[in-house]
């Protein structure tokens, strides 16, 4: 167990310098410890970086802005009482989730409940949104990115013979979902299906199995602790087919741990390193200066929800979180992971990204789009 330091004293450990005596309070809950780890200090640095700017630019009507942070550890038995915490404890206006999805959804209906909007930056499972009108998410869902793997290997990589390799969790489920959905449309033949554990690290007999089957290309799910040792051992094993992975890939970390397996290793996420989009370039290299490392998909995604909760309360005028709500609702918000509107679900359409691994670094490949296959759900498709 971790000290009751951790789990509390982070809240007054963690907020911005100088915003002790602020009236308005953002959320923030995160792992900052445990296996998502480093994913959480990726997310609070992108939090970090958007209070900061909005701070520099006066604030909320001359108000600053304090960033409540806990560490909820990735796990929903952290993260529901510190949802309760932020709400009852903190009063905070509006909450972000800079954390995995089992985490989020645990917290998702103590802020609904409560009326507290709640942004949440890259959980992607469906049970979020769904839980009311108070939930937001600024990525794409599983199913969605699970299709634009599909579209990519069938139609931008036209690959035919494809493994399904996932991971058991909510992520690797819906992405694996998505990904048979979208199979067929494609022409994809789905080789052979298997899974692993969180825990799984060595990977001998999935990876024999797999040199079995021969596929032309391997859509794996994972996070960067699990997939930088997958690829890592498929590579040594001589299995060269290309592998997609997806944003749990998308991590300096993942490069670091798979080494020279990582090359040519093909990510569907959010961010665009390559963009020219002058909010995303501009992005890059204020959170290089900040935090002093390269931003990855879940910095740029935290930094979003926390710009996009910011930016409403500006518009809103007031504390008021019903305002909150629909400035959210109706707001179209220039992000460094694209220009983002949310439908009648609260879920945003946007094109899917693809980098490749290229001299240790992400690069773009392709941007996959299509508005009708691609589209999020709304509360009529969600009935039918």
């Amino acid at each position: 167990m971790k000290t009751a330091l951790t789990r509390t004293a982070l809240c007054t450990l963690l907020c911005l310098a100088g915003a002790a005596h602020a009236q308005v309070k953002i959320g923030l809950n995160v792992p900052l410890t445990g296996f998502a780890a480093a994913d959480g200090k990726s997310a609070l640095e992108g939090a970090k970086l958007a209070v900061a700017q909005a701070n520099a630019a006066g604030g909320i009507k001359g108000e600053k802005i304090e960033l409540v942070v806990y560490d909820d550890q990735a796990s929903p038995k952290e993260a529901a009482p510190i949802a309760t915490k932020l709400v009852e404890k903190d009063k905070v206006v509006v909450a972000v989730s800079g954390s995995y999805s089992a985490s989020t959804r645990a917290a998702a209906p103590v802020f609904q409940a409560a009326k507290v909007p709640y942004v949440v930056a890259y959980s992607i499972h469906p049970d979020v949104t769904a839980t009311g009108d108070y939930m937001f998410r600024a990525s794409t869902m599983g199913e969605v990115q699970g299709r634009a793997g599909a579209k990519l290997i069938g139609e931008v990589l036209k690959k035919k013979k494809v493994a399904l390799v996932t991971l058991k969790n909510d992520f690797g489920q819906a992405l694996a979902a998505g990904f048979k959905e979208g199979a067929s449309k494609f022409g994809i033949q789905i080789t052979g299906e298997y899974e692993y554990g969180m825990s799984d690290r060595q990977f001998g007999p999935l990876i024999s199995r797999l040199k079995a089957d021969n596929p032309e290309a391997i859509y794996a799910s994972g996070y960067f602790f699990t997939a930088g040792p997958l690829v890592s051992q498929l590579r040594a094993a001589g299995i060269t087919a290309p592998v997609i992975g997806q944003e749990g890939y998308d991590s300096e970390k993942f490069i670091e741990i798979a080494g020279a397996a990582a090359e040519g290793v093909y990510v569907t996420t959010s961010l665009d390193r390559d963009s020219a989009s002058p909010v995303t370039k501009a992005y890059l290299a204020d959170f290089r200066k900040a935090a002093g490392f390269g931003s990855d998909m879940v910095a740029a995604s935290t930094y979003s929800a926390t710009f996009i909760a910011i930016e409403a309360m500006k518009k809103a005028g007031t504390t008021s979180r019903e305002a909150i709500r629909d400035a959210i609702a109706g707001g179209t918000f220039e992000t460094p992971v694209g220009k983002l509107t949310f439908n009648d679900l609260h879920e945003v359409n946007k094109d899917v990204q693809v980098q490749i691994v290229k001299d240790k670094a992400f690069r773009r490949f392709a941007v996959v789009s299509d508005p009708v296959f691609l589209a999020a759900p709304t509360k009529a498709s969600l009935k039918k």
